[in-house]
Order: C-alpha cells, then sequence, then structure tokens
C-alpha cells in the first residue's frame, strides 16, 4: 500500500485496490454479487476523493470493500469519520451522476442515440473549464456555436467526449465541425427526432490526472430566428462561461440569465448587452441542472 496517503478514506481505498489488483470493474460485480450496486463513476470518486459515501444504501458497500480488499473489519469505516456537514449544494458531488438523458425534454429521444455511440469515458472526465461562444447575425439567427472544453481524465485511457444537441424534430440540425484536439468518430444524426449525438475523439489517449483541451463548432444551416441560447450538465463543471455575440445591426430589447440546478427551483436575474454588443455569463462550481440566456427582439 501508498501507506503515505492511507490516512483518509479516499488515500487508503485507492491504495488497497492497487495493491489486490483489481480493477474497479471487477469491484463492482463482487458488490453487486452481495445484493449492493455501486456504479463506476461512484467508486472512481471515492477513491479519487471527489465524493465519499454518505446514502444508506452507499454505506452498506463499505464493509463488503473491506472483505473484497482484504482490510481489517472496521478500517475503512473508521476512516470515513462522521457525515460531513452539508454544506451549499453546489459544492457536492452526488453519489450518482444522472442519466445522460435525464435534463432533456425528451429522455427517450437521447436514450436512443447514445445507445450508438460510447459514452464509457464521460464519468471519467473532470470538466475543469467549459466555454460557448454564441455568434447571433444580422438575421437574429444562431450562426455558430464555437465550445472549448477543458478536461482531465480521472482513469487511464479516455479518448473521447460524447457531444449532444437537441433540436425540435423535424428541424434541420447543426453540422458539427471538430477545430482542435479532437476528429469527429461516431455521429448520429437524425433531424425526424431532432438530436445530434457524436463523438469527438482526442488527438491521444490520456493517462489519469492528464488534462486536455478541446474545441469544437456547430454550424447551423438554414438559419432560424433564436431567441435563447444554453448548456445542460449532467455533472459539475468548475467553470463555465457563456457568451452570446449579437450583430450590431440587432440588439435584443430585454435579457435574461438563468440558472436552474437538477431538482431545484430556476432562479432568473437581468442581463444587459455590453457595449461591445454580447451578452456574458460567467459560473464557478457548477452543478448538474442548466445555466443560459433568454431574450427577446
Amino acid at each position: 500500500m501508498d501507506t503515505a496517503r492511507t490516512d483518509t478514506f479516499a488515500g487508503a481505498l485507492r491504495a488497497a485496490i492497487a495493491a489486490r489488483g483489481l480493477g474497479l470493474e471487477r469491484i463492482r460485480e463482487h458488490l453487486a454479487q452481495h445484493g449492493v450496486k455501486v456504479s463506476l463513476a461512484t467508486l472512481s470518486y471515492w477513491q479519487s476523493g471527489r465524493s465519499r459515501p454518505e446514502r444508506r444504501s452507499s454505506l452498506k458497500a463499505i464493509g463488503l470493500l473491506e472483505d473484497i480488499l482484504d482490510l481489517p473489519a472496521g478500517h475503512l469505516e473508521n476512516l470515513l469519520g462522521p457525515p460531513r456537514p452539508r454544506g451549499r449544494w453546489l459544492k457536492r458531488v452526488p453519489d450518482e451522476p444522472l442519466p445522460i438523458s435525464a435534463l432533456w425534454s425528451r429522455p427517450e429521444t437521447v436514450e436512443w442515440a447514445v445507445r450508438q455511440v460510447d459514452t464509457g469515458w464521460d464519468e471519467q472526465l473532470t470538466r475543469l473549464s467549459q466555454h460557448d461562444f454564441v455568434t447571433v447575425a444580422a438575421d437574429r439567427a444562431e450562426h455558430v456555436i464555437r465550445s472549448r472544453h477543458v478536461l482531465r481524465a480521472e482513469a487511464d485511457g479516455a479518448d473521447r467526449w460524447v457531444v449532444i444537441v437537441g433540436e425540435q424534430p423535424g428541424r434541420p440540425l447543426p453540422v458539427l465541425r471538430p477545430v482542435r484536439h479532437c476528429v469527429v468518430g461516431r455521429l448520429v444524426s437524425c433531424s425526424d427526432v431532432g438530436v445530434v449525438c457524436a463523438e469527438l475523439l482526442f488527438d491521444r489517449a490520456l493517462r489519469r490526472g492528464q488534462s486536455i483541451v478541446i474545441e469544437h463548432e456547430l454550424v447551423s444551416r438554414p438559419h432560424a430566428v433564436v431567441t435563447h441560447c444554453g448548456r445542460k450538465f449532467r455533472l459539475p463543471v468548475r467553470e463555465y462561461v457563456l457568451e452570446v455575440a449579437f450583430d450590431a445591426a440587432v440588439r435584443p430589447v430585454s435579457c435574461q440569465q438563468y440558472r436552474r440546478p437538477e431538482g431545484r427551483a430556476e432562479t432568473v436575474l437581468p442581463a444587459e448587452v455590453d457595449a461591445s454588443g454580447s451578452l456574458l455569463g460567467v459560473a464557478l462550481d457548477l452543478a448538474p441542472g442548466s445555466f443560459g440566456f433568454r431574450w427577446q427582439w
């Protein structure tokens, strides 16, 4: 074991897993055989210290983990200590990440699309920073969304990011263009159901702890008048920046910034277009949910 880091629950768990030479999938299978279901993402969060067992169902796994990892009875439980104080919800990582389809108005459509791509690495990528730059032209239509993601791998082998775009069924779908450090892998694009789902393959597979910056664009054709833009988050992001640049010939008459954490009420604030013709929103420690702007022409 890594004795220098075994005085915390996460460190002891990580060291014990390394000493036993078991993969997280094998550990998950052992737990499942004893009637305890824990996702791979949750096990990864526990050993990295991003979250800890707190729910009753999660606490049942501790004794089993001690047995699986050949640890003395009570070893992990004692390191876990008393429950942590409940701080702001936005600062906590949930034991179980939301399903990919959870935040969409038509979850069955998203589920259909993601079954056709590889989402296996999604929960192993920490969202350090995400930046969307939206261009609204003189026709009041959204022409291009350029997105920049700074991601850190929490496991060896992470090599792709999945993009999901939803539109009303029957409307033309945007074209996905890779820009930096990525290429398009498998892609599902179906205007009949109103969804684009694609893999952006990194230019290299990441080792645990490595980071990457990727950029892509969504180009809309033909163009339709737009009155809102934003992003849905199923996992926390440390920093999210949303910029909307309006053509000098058109400016909205009123704007709002909205923020809707999953399971909580939406908060709305007035927003103003600055002298350059842009809206700017910055959110830190953003929890799963939605964030964006709405406006009226």
